[in-house]
């Protein structure tokens, strides 16, 4: 059994893409399967009201980010993906190394969607 990583990262080409890896869940019991134990640095909680809308950035550093309440969308490049209350990203699409910022070029933007605030978890890696 396996855990899908939704993986928001900076691909070759300077761009924000999308993929997605299992993680198994080899640990635990048949009624509770689990993953190996993963370290973090902290945790962040973030709310945003109803008509948010980020400009184009990157991660500052790879974090998880969980939706608690609300809707948020993430645009990319080539598209953009909405995640929904209980679901979940992992953003590391970091500044390549010696690149200069360029919004046309790098990172993504984020939005809140739908009737509600959007209230978020970073859980920085």
């Amino acid at each position: 059994m396996n855990f899908t990583k939704v993986i928001l990262f900076t691909d070759k080409d300077g761009k924000a893409k999308f993929r997605e890896e299992p993680i198994p869940l080899n640990e635990g019991t048949p009624q509770a399967a689990l993953s190996r134990v993963f370290s973090c640095a902290g945790y962040q909680l973030r709310h945003s009201p109803v008509g948010f809308k980020s400009e184009w950035h990157c991660t500052p550093q790879p974090q998880w980010v969980f939706i608690l309440r609300g809707e948020m969308e993430i645009g990319v490049r080539d598209g953009s993906r909405t995640f929904r209350a209980g679901e979940h990203f992992f953003a590391a699409d970091t500044l390549p190394d010696a690149a200069a910022f360029d919004a046309k070029i790098h990172g993504h933007w984020s939005a809140q969607r739908g009737r509600d605030p959007l209230v978020t978890l970073f859980v920085k890696t």
